[in-house]
């Protein structure tokens, strides 16, 4: 299934010409099961029934009992159990398109719940096949797989699906048989009708029962049995029901034993009687109710062991009264009552229009066995109309139904050697199946294109029409209207009845699908030619209960027995009240109503032996049923008509989505015509011309990618779920930030609390010290680190003898310790502050070891207030109760805090005191003051002298502390790890390549004269040329990496230390840099500015001097004819740069200095010559920073040499000096200039003696 492109998009360019489009490798490739035969038979290479028999027959020995034709599904029974209906194996199919997963009953199941709610119709499955072919098996895992699909959570919701599935045993028990073809025959049809409401939720269900077999109760032919339940019952009955109705093994009962077949393989009557009362308790049956059914099977058994004995008269007689007596006991009625029914049978003459009389027919022993027959058969009869019935008020919907989905189960087609009145109607019921599948999949199919106008090839096909009318048509007279009359004109006699039916087969013979053979007749159904046995086929048809069994019924006290039969014939009437074949006349009619009104899917078993062998396959049989199940015209017509049709509004509105011509942001946009969108989006998703028509008023497509629609959906969920995802992850990433940050501030808060309430305490009464007032100040309380374990703490913890006990406070401060005829000086102290008490340590040096006494302990109950001035000094005075030591004055840089502190232990119960005098008592009864005065001479702090304390002016009384200061930030990475968010938040708009800059790239210039390198000429040596002036720094800023940082897609990576130049800043925290000539985005907070050189004043070039007489060159003055300018530039890593040199007077001083390289050729040989001392002298400079790269310069190489020819010349290497030091002039060398220099004077001599030779 294509993708739709998103609307508004341009399509993609398509391929070229002879491209080759190659499929995306699939891992999963080599795991698939491989395929046998083909899944689809429209796709078999030759169409006919032995390549269709062929290809199930491979399918079926690889286990794979599925097939489709194309949205027909064909189901070969594999007789064992495959395993693949488990909950794993349906939830492969939940939601997925039947072409992508393999044909299963669970994906017909799918579609139509799909179909149901997407396209808001009824939907019916059709199961037919012959019997023992999987019919009822196929519609259990139908509705296993809705139950489990449909979704809801509602208890109600839950209820009907538990109701639903329980339906199945107990209507298996009540009835299905085994049969000579089949252990778990359904002997009965039913449509089941599951209702839904709008959002798809089962709210109900329905079930019609068609045609039970009830002569079943009374007799099997051997080697078949009777109903299930009775096996069951009466094996696994408790020992109260077996008390209460008498019961006993099913082999004394003639019923269930008269076809000598008690048990059945792979049926385990114990267990599913335990499973059959579960159902009852799951359905809501109560417990009275269930009673009431087990009553009425053991009157059914009972009756069944009902002897009769012919006297002497012919007449039939009773032959165990007690058997009668506890049937009258489990009816509650008359025994004698019981036998009289039984035995006899009332009969009343009518004269004229006037009532005659009444009399009593003896009954021979056959018609008193038909008799007992009859009443057992309509006890059976109406007891599964009831349950079915009680079934229907149990499931009925709880809310208003939507749809429905519809599942039939009905029996399937019969041939056996004696064939009676039962197999014609469950092969009429087969015929009128076949009918609506020829109707809604064949003819009406080929109809509708020719109405349509479409181009279709017509295929032939057997309609079955005429079976149909030949059974159930009334002019001329079928089947059952012979029948009808014949019970009509003979009713009190069965054989004469008989025999006017046989009469009135003559008149069908005209049909050439009917054959009348005297007492038998032949019928050519479309699975088969069936000869049907007349004999008491009549009898059969009328289905009346006499007028004595009504009346027996009417007599019992049981109220159960009586609510199962509610229609009893009013002898007044005159109207004939309808035969069985009427009534399965009618309900097969209104069976097909209801399934024309729904679209149907199909199931087609095929029974592959008739064994029951699981490696069985029966080719000759199997091809039969292919060809009267029609499958070859089936796959015909598939391959030759257009598998979806429907009107052009319908499609338009459904797959509008598809073309971005006709939809945009999911809204309808198109503004022509229905029919043109229709063609407008067949183009758009690409689905071949020659796969779809436009007809008068609908489209026809052959092959639909139905699963187009619900792609987009998925699509839209898809990017709206990446786009919720990447929101979630970047507001976690924020909670986390927001969360480390609490976690590492919120102690610091809480100090914070306690410095605020510090000023409240304060406030407008005490100048403050700006130490106080800083805004990173915090009160820690426990300053000397007493409730640690460091030696200073621990030593006091000791002192204190205090335990373990908390400590909130502790600081150095001064105590105010008075001597005998001195007055008071301060003496440092500890303070430590528990819960309970204020301790002052005194600690002194002994032995060069420190030691600590506690000095005074103090009560925080016994301190009554704190004094303290309104200056800024930091003393206080704890004011004691009535103490012998007297108050304390204190001097503690940590006042506020230790009021603070004091205050929240005592809560708040001590007075805080504040005045520009504090009292205290020096001793007990003896009262001292101390004044405070301002005196800005102080430095700093304060000053005490003779009970007065000199202080400098604070801040004003009501200062608060100052907002803490911004830390610096953070080397925090940005929250895009792992392709979280853009960078920038979800807000912000990624800036990646797309805003790249292209690195310039310069134009080569061309070689000026500093590239050109003149031949050495043996002339006077010039002045040494000056050193280059300072390269200038270019108006940019460069950072230095603090960190390494992997950038992604748009980002700049880099190592630590590495150099990047700024570009542009964004205020986001991401800045755009360059590095090697590429561009990208890097955080900030991993960059730091490399601060710039002052730039230096070049230095001017020397004037020309003479030129000094020739000496001999010696290679350490060679670095001497350089000026070494220190460049501005910061160090790198290339070490291996050279030198810049220029010539003077040729560029501006301001000018950019051209690089020189030495050619390859002189790396080596130069390694002693000037240039190559150059370059060992200047390799101690800085080498320059590596800028953005630049094409290189063209090297211009030195002219050759007639010796050399392409290779510069090679310097020799200076001699020393001969004998005093001074050399000839013959060995005296020329001075040459630096190599990469041009030589100034010998480029002029040249100049200078060409223009004397002109």
């Amino acid at each position: 299934m294509a993708v739709s492109k998103k609307a508004g998009k341009k399509a993609a360019a398509p391929a070229k010409a002879g491209a080759t489009k190659v499929a995306k490798a699939d891992w999963k490739e080599g795991f698939r099961k491989k395929q046998v035969g083909v899944s689809d038979m429209t796709l078999l290479t030759t169409i006919s029934n032995e390549s269709i028999n062929d290809n199930l027959q491979k399918r079926w020995l690889n286990a794979e009992i599925y097939t489709y034709i194309g949205g027909v599904l064909i189901s070969v029974n594999p007789f064992r159990d495959l395993g693949i209906y488990t909950d794993d194996v349906l939830q492969k199919y939940k939601g997925k398109n039947r072409l992508e997963v393999p044909p299963h009953v669970f994906g017909i199941a799918e579609s139509a719940y799909y179909n149901m709610n997407a396209y808001h119709e009824n939907q019916c499955v059709i199961i037919s096949g012959e019997s023992g072919a999987g019919k009822t098996e196929a519609a259990k895992r139908i509705m296993q797989y809705i139950a489990a699909v449909s979704g809801g959570q509602d208890n109600s919701i839950q209820e009907i699906k538990d109701m639903v599935l329980a339906t199945n045993p107990l209507l298996e028990s009540f009835g299905c048989a085994k049969t000579l073809r089949n252990n778990n025959s359904s002997r009965h049809g039913k449509y089941l009708e599951i209702m839904f409401n709008a959002q798809g939720e089962p709210v109900g269900a329905q079930i019609t029962n068609y045609l039970l077999e009830k002569g079943r109760v009374v007799g099997q032919v051997e080697n078949e049995r009777n109903f299930h339940i009775f096996y069951q019952f009466t094996k696994a009955a408790s020992d109260e029901q077996r008390e209460q109705f008498g019961l006993q093994g099913p082999e004394l009962y003639a019923y269930t034993s008269i076809s000598n077949c008690l048990e059945v393989q792979n049926i385990n009557d114990t267990e599913d009687f335990v499973a059959t009362l579960n159902a009852m308790r799951i359905i809501g049956l109560t417990v009275n109710e269930k009673s009431e059914i087990f009553r009425m099977l053991a009157i059914i058994l009972w009756l069944g062991n009902v002897q009769f004995e012919e006297m002497d008269d012919g007449n039939a007689r009773i032959a165990d009264t007690d058997v009668t007596d506890f049937i009258a006991y489990l009816m509650d009625t008359d025994s004698a009552m019981l036998q009289k029914v039984l035995t006899t049978r009332v009969v009343e003459t009518q004269r004229g229009g006037r009532r005659g009389s009444i009399y009593d027919v003896p009954l021979n022993p056959a018609q008193a066995t038909a008799g007992r027959d009859a009443l057992s058969k309509a006890i059976y009869n109406n007891l599964f109309e009831w349950i079915v019935s009680r079934i229907n008020v149990s499931m009925k919907p709880r809310s208003a139904a939507s749809h429905v989905i519809g599942i039939l189960d009905i029996f399937g087609f019969e041939i056996f050697e004696d064939n009676s009145f039962e197999q014609l109607c469950i092969n009429y019921v087969n015929e009128k199946l076949q009918q609506i599948f020829i109707e809604l999949t064949l003819k009406t199919e080929q109809e509708e294109y020719v109405r349509e106008q479409i181009q279709w090839s017509p295929i032939k096909y057997f309609n079955n029409k005429v079976v149909c009318d030949l059974i159930e048509e009334r002019k001329p007279p079928g089947i059952f209207a012979a029948l009808n009359d014949a019970c009509a004109t003979a009713h009190a006699d069965p054989a004469a009845a008989d025999n006017s039916f046989v009469q009135r087969t003559a008149i069908l013979s005209s049909n050439p699908h009917f054959e009348a053979r005297g007492a038998q007749f032949l019928v050519r159904h479309y699975a088969g030619d069936v000869t049907y046995n007349i004999a008491g086929m009549t009898d059969k048809n009328k289905d009346a209960l006499i007028k004595d069994i009504f009346d027996l019924i009417g007599s019992s006290g049981n109220q159960f027995i009586q609510s199962i039969f509610p229609d009893r014939p009013d002898p007044s009437s005159k109207k004939r009240p309808p035969t069985a074949g009427d009534r399965i006349k009618a309900s097969a009619g209104a069976l097909v109503d209801n399934l024309m009104k729904a679209q149907p899917s199909y199931i087609r078993t095929i029974k592959p032996n008739q064994n029951r062998s699981p490696t069985e396959y029966d080719s000759k049989a199997i091809l039969h049923q292919i060809k009267y199940l029609g499958l070859q015209e089936n796959i015909r017509v598939r391959r030759a008509g257009f598998a979806y049709r429907n009107t052009f509004e319908k499609m338009v509105e459904r797959f509008y989505l598809l073309s971005p011509s006709t939809s945009y942001a999911g809204e309808y946009t198109w503004t022509g015509d229905a029919k043109s969108g229709c063609v407008q989006i067949l183009k758009d998703t690409g689905i071949p011309k020659d796969e779809w028509q436009m007809g008068v008023t609908k489209a026809f497509i052959k092959n639909p990618e139905t699963t187009m629609r619900d792609r987009y959906w998925h699509n839209m969920a898809s990017r709206i779920q990446r786009a919720w995802r990447n929101y979630w992850r970047y507001k976690n990433e924020c909670a986390k930030r927001i969360q480390r940050f609490w976690k590492n501030n919120k102690e610091g808060l809480e100090y914070a609390k306690i410095r605020d309430y510090g000023h409240q305490i304060l406030a407008g009464r005490k100048e403050r010290r700006r130490f106080s007032l800083l805004g990173y100040r915090r009160f820690m309380g426990d300053y000397l680190d007493v409730n640690g374990k460091n030696a200073l703490g621990t030593e006091l913890r000791s002192a204190c003898g205090i335990g373990a006990e908390e400590v909130s406070f502790s600081c150095k401060a001064q105590l105010l310790v008075s001597k005998l005829a001195r007055s008071s000086k301060p003496s440092p102290r500890f303070l430590v502050v528990t819960g309970k008490a204020v301790h002052i340590v005194i600690g002194t040096e002994k032995d060069g070891r420190a030691h600590f006494a506690l000095e005074r302990k103090i009560p925080l109950i016994t301190i009554k207030s704190i004094s303290l001035s309104n200056l800024r000094d930091d003393w206080m005075v704890f004011n004691c109760n009535a103490s012998e030591e007297g108050d304390p004055v204190l001097h503690c840089y940590f006042k506020t805090e230790l009021v603070v502190q004091l205050l929240r232990l005592s809560q708040a119960s001590i007075n805080v005191c504040i005045g520009p005098t504090v009292e205290y008592a020096k001793k007990k009864d003896k009262k001292q003051v101390i004044s405070f005065v301002k005196d800005e001479t102080i430095p700093r702090d304060d000053v005490y002298k003779s009970h007065a304390v000199r202080v400098p002016s604070g801040e004003p009384p009501n200062s608060v502390s100052r907002p803490p200061p911004k830390r610096k930030p953070g080397t925090v990475r940005p929250i895009t790890q792992g392709k979280l968010l853009r960078a920038g938040g979800p807000s912000n708009n990624t800036k990646g390549t797309s805003r790249i800059k292209p690195a310039a790239q310069p134009l080569p210039r061309k070689p000026g004269i500093d590239a050109i390198v003149a031949p050495p000429v043996a002339k006077a040596p010039s002045a040494p040329a000056p050193a280059p002036p300072a390269q200038e720094e270019p108006d940019v800023e460069r950072y230095r990496a603090k960190f390494a940082f992997e950038g992604q897609e748009g980002e700049m990576s880099f190592k630590k230390d590495d150099i990047v130049e700024l570009v542009e800043k964004d205020d986001n925290g991401w800045w755009l840099v360059r590095k090697d000539g590429q561009e990208g985005w890097a955080p900030n907070n991993y960059l730091e500015l490399v601060p710039r050189r002052p730039k230096s004043t070049p230095i001017a070039p020397p004037p020309p001097a003479r030129r000094p007489p020739p000496s001999a060159p010696a290679a350490a003055n060679a670095t001497s004819t350089f000026r070494n300018t220190p460049s501005p530039q910061p160090a790198v890593a290339n070490a291996s740069a050279k030198p810049v040199a220029v010539f003077p007077g040729v560029f501006p001083s301001n000018s950019s200095a051209t690089p020189w390289k030495k050619p390859a050729a002189l790396d080596t040989a130069n390694a002693n010559t000037a240039g190559s001392r150059l370059g060992s002298a200047s390799a101690a400079k800085p080498p320059p920073v590596a800028t953005k790269p630049k094409p290189t310069p063209p090297q211009v190489a030195a002219k050759p040499t007639p010796k050399q020819p392409g290779k510069p010349p090679i310097p020799s290497a200076p001699r020393p000096p001969v004998g005093n030091g001074s050399a000839p002039k013959a060995a005296v060398s020329r001075p040459t200039a630096p190599a990469g220099q041009m030589d100034l004077a010998a480029v002029l001599a040249k100049r200078a003696q060409r223009m004397a030779d002109d």
